[in-house]
């Protein structure tokens, strides 16, 4: 129960918009997604996902190869900056590590 009041508790000060989206993941026992959400218009403007790729290596390194996908889309959706949604997740391990591989390709947060 804690994890979802955490979940609440971070998603109540984060809110993405057209010029800053959010940058949300979530993180399966076997699959790791990333969405840039604009939740003014309630849109999806990009989205990566270990699902149905062939993706080798540790969770922590898939986590950094879909960091580095989700902003390269979002650099081609022309999104330069966005609000970092962790959710219930602390920033450490896997987050840490797609979350410097964002940054790494140049979006900013």
């Amino acid at each position: 129960m804690n994890k979802v009041f955490r979940a609440k508790r971070t998603r109540a000060k984060i809110h993405g918009t057209a010029e800053r989206p959010r940058l949300t993941v979530h993180f399966s026992n076997l699959h790791i997604t990333a969405q840039v959400i604009d939740d003014d218009n309630k849109k999806t403007l990009a989205y990566a996902t270990t699902v149905g790729a062939k993706m080798t290596g540790t969770k922590t390194e898939k986590a950094a190869k879909i960091g580095a996908e989700i902003a390269k889309k979002a650099k081609a959706a022309k999104i330069s900056t966005v609000v970092f949604d962790r959710g219930a997740k602390l920033y450490a391990g896997r987050m840490a590590a797609l979350a410097e591989a964002a940054r790494k390709e140049g979006l900013e947060f």
